[in-house]
């Protein structure tokens, strides 16, 4: 009687090992590019949320003033409250019910009728290639690093 060994070969096993290095090769750019749109998604979503508080704010006071907190500037040389920096009206990061933040929300420029908010990376969101997202009061959406609006938008 014969001992019949089953196994793989040490050549059947490198070239699995080889074909699994190449899929993952492939698959974690991508997998890291629908990390950062995820988070980009949810980014954009927080700038509208801000840009709504806004919104309330000017229809509660006419005026879109006073609605930044710590870090920002009086631009409407009212009463010395800060109207630009983190706003005081809404979560200044995003994800804004999260621990750990990926986006930094900014209220870059403001007057009484007119605003420009920012959602800026921060953290493992630094190396996203649409930079800072920007909203301003009338629906204008810009990028920080020159790409296509409709690309990171």
């Amino acid at each position: 009687m014969k001992n019949i060994h089953q196994g793989f070969t040490l050549l059947e096993l490198m070239i699995a090992v080889a074909i699994v290095g190449i899929i993952a090769g492939i698959a974690y750019p991508s997998y890291q590019e629908q990390v950062f749109k995820s988070r980009r998604a949810d980014a954009k979503g927080a700038l509208l949320g801000l840009a709504n508080a806004l919104e309330r704010r000017f229809t509660e006071t006419n005026s879109y003033c006073d609605a930044g907190g710590a870090g920002g500037a009086n631009s409407c040389g009212d009463n010395g409250t800060n109207d630009t920096g983190s706003p005081s009206i809404y979560p200044a990061q995003s994800p804004v019910d999260g621990v750990t933040k990926y986006y930094d929300l900014t209220i870059s420029a403001v007057t009484d009728t007119s605003f420009t908010i920012q959602a800026s990376p921060s953290g493992a969101q630094l190396n996203d290639k649409c930079g800072t997202l920007s909203l301003t009061h009338t629906g204008v959406k810009t990028v920080s690093t020159g790409l296509n609006v409709s690309l990171c938008w």
